[in-house]
């Protein structure tokens, strides 16, 4: 047997928390376009997309992305099914089907057990599975802390692409999974306490939303993971040109998060997210809680989408363009 082994210690920020900031993310790539190949490019780096999309055939596209991180909980199976699950969202998010996933795995083989990276193998196994996708080997790094995650390809029908650029004013906006994963992730870190529900929330499959989603007609959307639901909204709202109206009373949240908040388990990240989007952003009377859970850097978060969806939340509307990206309510 082995001795129980807290993972959170050996990661400086968890799960999508541990992105570089996003401010500073689009300062690095700017300039960088695609590098040009034989196939159209559908999607590519113009507006931040979950993923891109090449066109294979007139009725085809291949979606690909890949997402790695740093442990957002303890528990090594625990973690290697939600780090799969946010992995595989990118190619949901976009209205597709993911084929064909590959391991990205950084250990640190001197301090931590080869047993305990079986387990986190073992988790993304058993997600890619229920999600019908292969996982066929993948690359493994030496390396000073854990890292996991996946790269994965799928399959989109053109016409059903779900892109940050298709909105339309009037749209409402739905949520498919409530918020506070991260509050309750950095709690968890900093107590040692577990939270049940939020990892039966990492670690459901964006699927059935997807394909609800493209069975609705959805064109605009976007998972909601590590810049929190103002970051991705805001990315949404420059995309198409519009303004996001949120309304914050009807923003689901998890357990906990609000506690949580008060108790000041907020990552680093969640406040980047919020000192990012503040400038294109009308607070109205959101107080400092309701702005730190809206940025809340999410860890396999659900979609935010451009119309209604059965079991779905709405939470605002796509309004014309005005003075600002964010409007809250």
């Amino acid at each position: 047997m082995m001795e129980p082994v807290r993972l959170t210690r050996y990661a400086r920020g968890g799960g999508c928390a541990c992105k570089i900031p996003p401010g500073e993310l689009e300062r690095m790539v700017a300039g960088l376009g695609p590098s040009g190949g034989t196939a159209e490019l559908l999607v590519g780096l113009d507006h931040g997309d979950d993923a891109a999309v090449v066109r294979l055939d007139a009725h085809t596209g291949v979606v690909s992305t890949a997402d790695f991180f740093t442990p957002v909980v303890d528990d090594a199976y625990d973690w290697g099914r939600i780090a799969a699950t946010n992995a595989l969202s990118d190619v949901y998010a976009m209205g597709g089907t993911p084929l064909l996933a590959l391991n990205l795995l950084c250990w640190p083989r001197n301090v931590l057990p080869l047993e305990l990276a079986r387990e986190v193998l073992r988790g993304g196994q058993d997600v890619a599975r229920s999600a019908g996708c292969h996982l066929a080997g993948g690359h493994s790094v030496d390396d000073d802390g854990p890292k996991y995650g996946l790269a994965v390809t799928g399959v989109v029908r053109p016409e059903e692409l779900i892109t940050l650029d298709a909105g339309r004013a009037g749209l409402p906006l739905s949520l498919t999974k409530p918020l506070g994963v991260g509050v309750l992730n950095t709690r968890h870190k900093a107590t040692g306490e577990s939270f049940p529900e939020a990892v039966a929330t990492m670690t459901t499959l964006n699927r059935d939303a997807a394909r609800a989603a493209v069975a609705a007609g959805v064109r605009c959307g976007t998972d909601v993971t590590g810049f929190g639901l103002l970051g991705h909204a805001s990315k949404l709202a420059r995309a198409s040109g519009l303004t996001v109206a949120l309304d914050v009373a009807r923003v689901p949240y998890l357990s906990g998060a609000r506690e949580a908040v008060r108790d000041g388990h907020v990552s680093g990240g969640s406040r980047r997210n919020l000192e990012w989007v503040t400038p294109w952003t009308d607070f109205g009377r959101a107080g400092e809680d309701d702005r730190l859970l809206l940025a809340d850097a999410q860890t396999s978060g659900g979609l935010l989408v451009a119309g209604e969806l059965p079991g779905a939340t709405v939470i605002g509307e796509l309004l014309p363009g005005g003075d600002h990206r964010i409007v809250l309510r």
